[in-house]
């Protein structure tokens, strides 16, 4: 009668499981100084990625920080009136902080020149199209920046990550392959490729490319065999391509690595369900319950715990 029972849960809940992994978050801080050395207070510090823009200022020590930023490509803006604007582009990584300095001043380290200035606030534009779901905007004014930045790697990523939105595979695999030959060492094209492979069930092309994504995760600073979100990305798509084993090592390590990551526990008890390893799920459920009781699957999850328990 249990297992009956426990086959009925599992019924129910494996329904709720992600098609798509979440992404992490980072950090980006810094410090911004005048021609002098001198530190530069209240100056005004704006962040545009694909998922969010964020504003923040310097303090008394021209130091700023932010928080919460997902993983991807970044434009930074430092403006101070009568002192200057600065400006720079980094990749924030989950679990890596991201260090970038400036200098502001009529020949400031880091300045803009007119034209880049153009081609920036052009690209900040289409990224926040593509922040608010207006796609098709954002891939016309993508393509127009990249008219006049043929090499501008981050730019190919987002209008991978555009044309993925629209689930335009076959243009959005040109473009993230093009943003890799223009950057390789960039991990974040090749999670995009994954995410476009494991879209299209193509679970070995997804894998391999998650893998590669871990590896530069590695190498360019991470730690622990990769970033907590390629390595999740992995648990991903070996759940999907029916290798629950093999999923679950993923999910572990990923809720090891960052143990505030509530969709890594959600995904390990579902995982756990679908291998009839009953008391692993419990536990991971209840993690992912302490962790996001807001989150949308959260109600449906505590409706299945009596019946587990």
């Amino acid at each position: 009668m249990r297992t009956h029972l426990y086959r009925g849960v599992l019924a129910l809940v494996a329904a709720l499981v992600l098609s798509a992994p979440a992404f992490a978050q980072g950090i980006v801080k810094g410090k911004v100084v005048d021609e002098k050395n001198q530190p530069v207070a209240d100056a005004k510090v704006s962040i545009s990625g694909p998922a969010r823009n964020a504003e923040t200022k310097t303090n008394n020590k021209g130091e700023y920080v932010q928080v919460g930023l997902q993983s991807g490509p970044y434009t930074i803006t430092v403006t101070k009136d009568k002192v200057g604007t600065a400006g720079a582009k980094v990749t924030v990584s989950q679990g890596t902080p991201v260090e970038q300095n400036f200098t502001l001043g009529a020949a400031a380290v880091g300045g803009l020149s007119p034209e880049q200035k153009l081609v920036q606030e052009a690209a900040g534009s289409a990224i926040e199209a593509l922040r608010a779901g207006r796609d098709d905007e954002a891939i016309t004014k993508l393509n127009d920046v990249i008219i006049k930045l043929p090499t501008c790697s981050d730019c190919y990523y987002n209008l991978g990550l555009a044309y993925t939105h629209k689930q335009q595979w076959p243009e959005a695999e040109a473009a993230l392959k093009k943003s890799i030959e223009l950057k390789p060492t960039n991990p974040d094209p090749y999670n995009g490729l994954a995410n476009v492979y494991n879209a299209q069930k193509k679970f070995d092309d997804a894998l391999a490319m998650n893998q590669k994504a871990t590896e530069l995760s590695t190498t360019t600073g991470g730690t622990g065999g990769g970033s907590a979100e390629s390595i999740y990305n992995q648990g991903v798509v070996l759940f999907n391509a029916g290798k629950y084993a093999e999923a679950k090592e993923q999910f572990v390590s990923a809720s090891k690595a960052d143990p505030n990551n509530a969709n890594a526990f959600y995904q390990l008890g579902m995982t756990s369900l679908n291998l009839g390893q009953i008391p692993d799920a419990v536990n991971a459920l209840q993690t992912f319950l302490k962790l996001a009781p807001t989150d949308p699957k959260a109600a449906q999850v505590q409706a299945t715990m009596p019946a587990l328990q």
